[in-house]
């Protein structure tokens, strides 16, 4: 009797151990480079619950929020290796490699959450998400922040105030070169070091959304907001190739389908994100001036002739977002 409970005993212990490798083996962890409060994060969180949710436990999604697991071109390593499973990557990290992606930062290409949702899933943009297959990567679809505004610890006029001024900004070409036709002096720095260099006047602005502007304070060290809505801010959600591979096709395409649905959240929640955040920072008195495309002069236009040609898809989502104004009321 006593062989047969021990006999009996070994076989729970080995199914117990091959239950729990079978669940590791089902977690995906989850990187991006935002803190907990963000809309990033808050997403990203209530699609790992909702996958739990859907899934009875079978696969399960953990997120690692504020860089955890490193900045956005580590995290892509760790994608491409198969040591990081999913992440959400602003897609300037995507443009350093793939000169495709550079369009999505193209000024003034659309003017609100609704119209980026929309471009974001249109026909060029959805072509892009294969590119990513030659990098390693499996697109899953789109996302964005707020659109971008300037902050500036000095009082500004007009567009030539700008010129000289070290604009702090993500280190990609596009979006260096947008400042350098502007007049200024882009300076790249990571995030976790913006605070200090604003506060202390290393810089004298910043890209920003309006989010970031109130939640990190830097808004108290400034002395002007240009409200310009002149870029989106793409993020593109991917999984890692090898570990994509991994899954059955019913939980690659329930990925698929809950990811689209919290992704498509992110960018409409920014209409209202956008706007509150905006209330708030006209309470605190700093100088609030509403600018458009002209306020940049010749710059926005010689940014597209150079650019048309560097990112061939630069034409086409042209054209979409064209088509996609001109049917906002």
């Amino acid at each position: 009797m006593r062989k047969k409970w021990y006999a009996f005993f070994g076989y729970l212990c080995l199914s117990s151990s091959l239950f729990v490798g079978s669940a590791v083996a089902a977690e995906l962890r989850l990187g991006l480079i935002t803190p907990p409060s963000h809309q990033w994060s808050i997403s990203a969180q209530a699609l790992a619950q909702e996958v739990q949710e859907k899934t009875q436990g079978e696969l399960r999604v953990r997120v690692y929020p504020s860089g955890q697991l490193g900045n956005e071109a580590q995290m892509l390593q760790q994608l491409q290796s198969g040591a990081l499973d999913m992440a959400f990557l602003v897609a300037g990290e995507i443009a350093n490699r793939r000169p495709n992606y550079a369009a999505l930062f193209a000024p003034y290409l659309v003017d609100t959450p609704q119209q980026v949702s929309q471009l974001l899933q249109g026909e060029t943009a959805t072509a892009m998400l294969q590119e990513l297959n030659s990098l390693g990567l499996v697109g899953l679809g789109y996302g964005m922040a707020g659109m971008r505004q300037i902050l500036m610890r000095a009082a500004i006029n007009d567009g030539t105030d700008l010129k000289g001024k070290k604009i702090r900004t993500i280190p990609i070409e596009p979006e260096l070169d947008f400042w350098r036709k502007v007049g200024a002096a882009p300076t790249p720095m990571p995030l976790p070091a913006l605070y200090d260099a604003f506060a202390n006047g290393q810089i004298d602005g910043m890209q920003i959304d309006f989010e970031g502007a109130w939640n990190v304070k830097y808004i108290d060290h400034a002395k002007t907001v240009l409200h310009s809505s002149h870029m989106m801010l793409p993020m593109v959600a991917v999984a890692s190739a090898k570990k994509w591979q991994t899954l059955s096709e019913t939980q690659q395409k329930l990925l698929q389908e809950i990811v689209a649905k919290h992704l498509e959240q992110i960018i409409l929640a920014y209409e209202k994100i956008d706007q509150d955040y905006l209330d708030q920072i006209q309470t605190t008195g700093v100088s609030i001036l509403k600018v458009d495309r002209a306020f940049f002069g010749e710059s926005i236009e010689n940014w597209y002739q150079v650019w048309r040609t560097k990112s061939p898809t630069l034409k086409a989502l042209e054209q979409e977002a064209a088509q996609i104004k001109a049917q906002t009321p």
